[in-house]
C-alpha cells in the first residue's frame, strides 16, 4: 500500500469544482482547499505505484480546471 499528497494548482475560479471533482475519485481520502502556490492538496491511497499514478494522471488531471499536480508519496521511517 502507498500514501501519497498530490498537490494540485487549478486555473483561475476552478479551485472549488477541483475540489468536489478531486473528493469524488476512489482512493482519494480527503481533499482540502488551500492557499498558496497549490490550491487543493488531496490525500491519497492506492495498492502500488502504478494504481497511484493512474490515480494522479488519470483522474486527477483529467478533471477540467486542473493545470499542474504535483505527486508526493509518504516515506515511512
Amino acid at each position: 500500500m502507498i500514501t501519497a499528497y498530490v498537490l494540485i494548482q487549478t486555473e483561475i475560479g476552478t479551485a472549488a469544482e477541483v475540489w468536489a471533482g478531486v473528493n469524488a475519485i476512489p482512493g482519494v481520502s480527503f481533499a482540502v482547499a488551500v492557499t498558496g502556490p497549490y490550491d487543493v492538496l488531496a490525500y491519497v491511497t492506492a495498492a502500488d505505484l502504478d494504481a497511484l499514478g493512474k490515480i494522479a494522471v488519470g483522474e486527477i488531471q483529467a478533471i477540467a480546471g486542473v493545470s499542474r499536480t504535483l505527486t508526493c508519496p509518504v516515506v515511512n521511517f
